[in-house]
């Protein structure tokens, strides 16, 4: 969910008013050739971008200003005719920052609940499929490929390729896409990759599918959403200090 953006009473003013022109004026000629101009006309560009981008958010949510208000209050601004007093304006801004914050929260917790609601249903699915294994903690694992390595434990290093999904599909990380394996202490990631890898051997490809009580849970991490069932198949590659049992093994 994107933040909203806290506006101040000058902010206020000019935050909303881009599309606000009167469709029966015609917009004068700009002229462009001094540093002056230029550098107004940026000052201008720069605040309806910002405004811009800040109307579409707001209405994405559910809340729409009167934006003929809005110019009214800009142009009366300008002319030193502003018909609310500062003391108004700051109460009118806080009140609305307050609603949208209210929104936002609730937005917030209704798309937890959905991504909830499907990341239950996935795993469910999923145990059911032939190969997949649940372990006691409710992660589940596929063995795409078993590799006669040594196995680790919390406390090694590993090497790893990997790509993490989201349960439709889509791509939020991959070592394999940046074409680097990935090192890491076994025990500093998310509990579902601890568990998970340390099943596997050396040379072993699995899939494991994460519950979000042991990926990121109620946080919302980077392009993942909050209570997000995490997909990763995982290539074990080697382990620190461990690449001597792997060939006595052998």
């Amino acid at each position: 969910m994107k933040k909203i953006i806290k506006i101040s009473a000058l902010a206020a003013a000019v935050l909303l008013a881009a599309g606000c022109q009167e469709q029966t004026t015609q917009a004068p000629e700009v002229e462009l050739k001094t540093d002056d101009q230029k550098a107004a006309y940026a000052i201008g560009a720069s605040i309806g971008n910002f405004a811009s981008q800040t109307l579409v958010q707001q209405e994405e949510l559910g809340v729409a200003l009167d934006r003929e208000l809005v110019k009214s209050g800009l142009l009366d601004a300008l002319t030193d005719q502003v018909k609310m007093n500062e003391e108004e304006m700051g109460s009118a801004l806080r009140a609305h920052e307050q609603k949208m914050n209210t929104v936002v929260q609730e937005k917030t917790q209704e798309k937890r609940e959905e991504t909830l609601m499907s990341g239950t249903s996935y795993l469910e699915d999923n145990a059911k499929k032939e190969g997949v294994s649940v372990t006691e903690s409710g992660l589940q694992y596929e063995v795409i490929k078993q590799g006669d390595g040594p196995t680790p434990i919390a406390a090694d290093t590993v090497t790893v390729h990997y790509t993490g999904t989201l349960t439709d599909g889509t791509v939020f990380d991959s070592s394999k896409e940046r074409g680097q394996p990935a090192t890491f202490p076994l025990a500093n990631v998310i509990k579902g990759w601890t568990e998970g890898v340390a099943l596997m051997p050396v040379g072993s490809e699995y899939r494991l599918t994460i519950p979000a009580e042991l990926a990121y849970g109620d946080q919302e991490v980077g392009t993942i959403p909050a209570g997000s069932v995490l997909v990763f198949d995982v290539e074990l590659i080697s382990i620190e200090g461990k690449e001597d049992s792997k060939q006595a093994k052998k």
